[in-house]
């Protein structure tokens, strides 16, 4: 058998990225925040004679604005190296309009220590704002459904509940020992719990291993910071006839002034290479013209889309969040899903009641359906308002009728968010009246 080699030239022709330095260039500076492009572009520019800088003025356009307007824009404040309480603060406004219940959380805030618990005396927090004892433990059961889970305990015991009930993977019986056994749990009596609740040794060193993950110090991951101002991206108007409208704010805008006399006077009496010197500099104020202008425009045209998709939220004073994710507004814009997490992160929108960073209209839908948490609480605490206190309805009884109206949910997730919600259960509901 002879052996035989042969070659042969074939010609294959594919399509590739090149990550040049400008396009990762490019990339960063679309991730930046105001500040952090500001930073970016004083650096740049004195490497280069041929612009200047002129950034935005913060405190006196801030100042300007609270002596002609009537919103708060002091007030407003960067979210870098958020403290416990100003990440607290952002949530509260974020989700809850201006009611008297949200006056009693802010209040509340204010008293949630470094750890994140909270050090108030019940009775002299209702004398001070005037608030009935339904109303304080409303404002607090609220305060204790926002993040991290576990904020606003009381106690220990308190705090590795908030987060059990959060949890869907929390072994079963773990919320209930906590409830019920939380001294035997601490004092390691774990044959008696096996034995009280008929639960095996192992079943039990699930739930105390468990237990053991949870975190006692939910407030301890947060620093304390000095408070920025910050000045947002995009703005967003109301127009007479009620639709909304968004645009760039062009206070936040950096302006770069090319130095024209400068460069022609040297242009003129340079030699070669000098001019090669002017030419490079030239083109490298020109590509972060360029680039900056870009970088604008898809944050504008990012805003606009999420607007789109949230003007609910943004039109009705009981308006909820829609289900929205980023690969939706990125099929939209045309551009990758990277992109449109860069052009929202530490990016603001400005409106009549509050400035929110982008990145906070992006909520998961329920059980794949076109429909967020917040909806489905909404409709719950709908139903039990409206139902017959002699037969109030069961968690069951409350997911068939969230089946009726299409959400599709599940009667765990109904106890789930309506003990979220500070709901009792149906038992505790009746009256016999």
């Amino acid at each position: 058998m002879k052996f035989q080699q042969g070659y042969s030239q074939s010609q294959q022709q594919t399509q590739k990225l090149a990550m040049t330095q400008k396009l990762q260039q490019a990339i960063q500076m679309l991730q930046f925040n105001t500040e952090e492009l500001r930073d970016y572009v004083e650096t740049a520019s004195l490497e280069n004679p041929l612009f200047e800088v002129v950034a935005p003025k913060m405190r006196s356009d801030l100042m300007m604005m609270n002596d002609h307007s009537k919103n708060d824009y002091i007030g407003q404040i960067a979210d870098q190296h958020e403290s416990l309480f100003e990440y607290l603060i952002n949530q509260i406004h974020l989700n809850y309009r201006e009611t008297f219940l949200r006056k009693l959380m802010l209040g509340l805030a204010e008293y949630v220590d470094s750890n994140g618990y909270l050090q108030i005396d019940e009775e002299t927090f209702k004398k001070e704002y005037q608030a009935t004892d339904i109303q304080l433990l409303d404002a607090l059961t609220l305060l204790q459904q926002l993040d991290p889970p576990g904020i606003g305990a009381r106690n220990l015991q308190e705090c590795l509940m908030l987060q059990t009930e959060r949890d869907d993977y929390a072994p079963n019986l773990a919320y209930l020992l906590l409830e019920e056994a939380f001294d035997k749990i601490a004092n390691r009596r774990f044959e008696q719990l096996a034995k009280e609740y008929q639960l095996t040794m192992p079943q039990i060193q699930e739930i105390i291993d468990y237990i053991r993950s949870l975190n006692p110090f939910p407030g301890a991951g947060f620093g304390e910071s000095i408070p920025d101002f910050i000045i947002p991206d995009l703005t967003l108007v109301r127009s007479k006839d009620g639709s909304l409208h968004v645009l760039s704010n062009k206070r936040g805008q950096l302006k770069l002034n090319f130095q024209e006399n400068y460069f022609n006077r040297l242009q003129q009496q340079a030699d070669e290479e000098t001019k090669e010197y002017l030419k490079e500099k030239l083109q490298q104020f020109e590509w972060l013209k360029r680039t900056i202008g870009q970088r604008k425009d898809t944050i504008l045209e990012v805003g606009k889309l999420i607007v789109a998709h949230q003007e609910h939220f943004f039109l009705d004073k009981k308006g909820s969040l829609k289900p929205l994710m980023l690969k939706e507004i990125a099929q939209e814009a045309g551009v990758h899903e990277s992109t449109v997490s860069r052009a929202v992160n530490g990016k603001y929108i400005e409106t009549d009641f509050g400035v929110f960073e982008l990145r906070s209209f992006f909520v998961n839908k329920v059980n794949d359906e076109d429909t967020s948490a917040d909806e489905v609480k909404q409709l719950i605490r709908t139903m039990v308002d409206a139902e017959n206190k002699n037969k109030p309805l069961s968690d069951q009884k409350i997911a068939d009728l969230l089946k009726e109206k299409e959400q599709k949910v599940s009667r765990r997730t109904v106890a789930k968010y309506r003990e979220a919600l500070g709901i009792p259960s149906s038992s505790k509901r009746k009256r016999f009246d």
